[in-house]
């Protein structure tokens, strides 16, 4: 009589003492794409909706084709907050010249200009507490927040108020947003809809 093979368990990493840093995120072995680090924890991403897709696709390049010269464009990019914070936004704007390498893999909070989150299911909490928080402190000037409302984009935009150091709301945009910073531009978010009809 044959023996039906036990499934393999994943192994999952076990955390040091005080959990991981930032250095070790280029280190671990097998980790699922797009993994960050939140205060000191691995935090593994789901599979994506199309609507995801999509607006981290419309906003990566509406933003790459407004950015002055001096910035550039990236999606789902880690940066380094601190030793126990490095995030990954859907899509970021940088100051260009803090691209100093093809190997690199993150870049300094310090350079951000604009970090854009599109809520997931399982990101909610996330993306609408704790990660603006993080962005806040590490004084990147501006956030948007993508959110869908039945397959229609909607954006809660957020810039940081200098004498506070938090965010405050700029507004809530749904079908076009047309805003003076981090630069001028003027989007039809209606253009984010997933394609089926009756979604």
């Amino acid at each position: 009589m044959s023996v039906a093979p036990k499934a393999s368990t994943p192994t999952w990493p076990i955390p040091p003492e005080g959990g991981w840093t930032a250095d070790d995120l280029d280190q671990l072995p097998n980790l699922p794409p797009h993994t960050e680090l939140i205060d000191g924890s691995l935090v593994f991403v789901s599979p994506q909706t199309a609507f995801h897709e999509r607006a981290v696709d419309f906003f990566k390049w509406q933003l790459q084709s407004l950015a002055p010269a001096e910035f550039e464009v990236f999606r789902e990019f880690t940066i380094d907050i601190d030793a126990q914070n490095r995030p990954e936004p859907d899509v970021i704007v940088f100051q260009a010249d803090a691209w100093t390498e093809s190997a690199q893999t993150r870049f300094p909070s310090s350079a951000v200009l604009l970090a854009v989150e599109v809520v997931s299911t399982d990101s909610v909490s996330r993306d609408r507490e704790t990660k603006p928080l993080k962005y806040a402190r590490a004084k990147i000037p501006h956030y948007w927040r993508v959110e869908s409302e039945k397959g229609l984009a909607v954006v809660h935009a957020f810039e940081l108020e200098p004498t506070t150091d938090a965010y405050t709301s700029v507004g809530i945009f749904r079908e076009r947003m047309k805003v003076s910073a981090p630069f001028p531009m003027d989007l039809d978010l209606t253009a984010i809809k997933a394609r089926p009809s009756g979604e």
